[in-house]
């Protein structure tokens, strides 16, 4: 079922981005979900990696990373209202048995659970893409925690705004050891963090043992992924063997970002 757009909307092909904050019958704010974009492309990170899938992005986030890939549903949201059988009937047209609820923050929606629900229902595997900062209980099949380090931080010189105004709170928020531990014990789990440099490196190995000691779940090496910074493929160019020598060297698992080395940054992928 198509979806209507506004002037910032790109139909990809395969999906479509929602600007509007109307349902599909002109309503303002009626509706399930906040929905930024639905589309159907690759999974591009992660250990399903080149799956094909549905993606439902919902908008909102309780985080401001300075380098969010999804600015739209986070520094400034945009977003259609759809209902939970708008979104069951939009997957259902696309030719895939996965589904990713990505955001910003899919998990600060109580309504998620529902939806997750109803795709376990219908027989879809899901992965959830999430920040680590919420729980709910519900039919995940993946959780895909990326666990936010102090170099996500929306400083006044890296920060979209250029004013620093969300330091204080993206700070108090970007860790919860025991929600991130709650999370890896309920869920098949992987654990995955956006790497620039060396130096995250020792902030990973911190969090890591912080996460060990209040968790009977075993975390293995290889349910850490380091993924490159970039959401474009000249600042990936900058990143992506420094972070493969990294996984090397620490014995964790390298992801590539492989939606931006296919597209680019282009919506809808």
């Amino acid at each position: 079922m198509p979806v209507n757009t506004d002037e910032s909307s790109v139909d990809h092909s395969t999906g479509t981005k929602i600007g509007n904050d109307e349902n599909r019958n002109g309503n303002t704010d009626s509706g399930d979900l906040p929905i930024n974009e639905l589309f159907y492309s690759l999974q591009g990170e992660g250990v399903l990696a080149g799956t094909p899938s549905v993606f439902i992005r919902t908008s909102g986030c309780n985080l401001r990373c300075w380098f969010c890939d999804s600015y739209h549903t986070s520094w400034e949201p945009t977003h259609a209202w759809l209902s939970i059988e708008d979104i069951i009937e939009d997957v259902q047209s696309y030719p895939a048995t996965h589904v990713v609820l990505t955001g910003g923050e899919p998990l600060i929606h109580d309504t998620s659970v529902e939806l997750l629900d109803r795709l376990a229902e219908c027989g879809y595997h899901t992965t959830v893409e999430t920040n680590g900062t919420v729980y709910r209980e519900g039919d995940i099949d993946l959780a895909s925690i990326s666990p936010k380090l102090a170099s996500s931080t929306p400083t006044p010189e890296r920060a979209p705004t250029g004013d620093g105004e969300w330091i204080e709170s993206h700070e108090a928020r970007r860790l919860d050891i025991e929600t991130l531990a709650t999370l890896i014990e309920s869920y098949e789990f992987q654990l995955k963090f956006v790497v620039t440099d060396s130096d995250d490196l020792p902030e990973i190995t911190d969090l890591l043992e912080r996460i060990r000691a209040v968790t009977s779940t075993q975390i293995r090496n290889t349910d850490v992924l380091l993924m490159p910074e970039g959401a474009t493929r000249s600042a990936l160019d900058d990143t992506r063997e420094t972070v493969a020598a990294l996984a090397i060297e620490h014995g964790y698992r390298y992801t590539p970002r492989l939606h931006v080395d296919l597209w680019n940054d282009a919506p809808g992928t």
